[in-house]
């Protein structure tokens, strides 16, 4: 089974960039279109940004649209998800995830295997 691996969370100010990255143990993700979704506290989960096994296409939220980025090394078997002008609505749980058919969607449903989460907080 594929298992995630988020890494990069933490704690950064209004304005500020963070990197979360995505890695695989076990199997090969570069099969698989990957997704990052957050979740703030009392708030459902939402989509934020895919990339197909590929990398050729990408998809984001109307939220984070011109400030976030999403790519793939797939060299490094790693998808990365880089976070500019960060606000404080920002902050939630971060989670990548992977799903076949290797098509973008921002729909949770349609993922399979998911990671443990990191946390991205943003103080104003």
């Amino acid at each position: 089974q594929l298992r995630l691996v988020e890494s990069g969370g933490g704690l950064v100010q209004s304005g500020g960039s963070l990197r979360l990255s995505c890695a695989a143990s076990r199997f090969s993700l570069n099969a698989y279109a990957i997704g990052w979704f957050r979740r703030a506290p009392g708030k459902e989960r939402e989509g934020v940004a895919c990339i197909t096994s590929s990398g050729g296409s990408t998809t984001f939220a109307d939220s984070v649209k011109g400030r976030f980025t999403i790519s793939r090394d797939n060299a490094k078997e790693t998808v990365y998800l880089q976070m500019n002008s960060l606000k404080p609505e920002d902050t939630a749980v971060y989670y990548c995830a992977a799903k076949l058919p290797a098509m973008c969607t921002l729909s949770p449903n349609s993922y399979a295997f998911w990671g443990q989460g990191t946390q991205v907080t943003v103080s104003s």
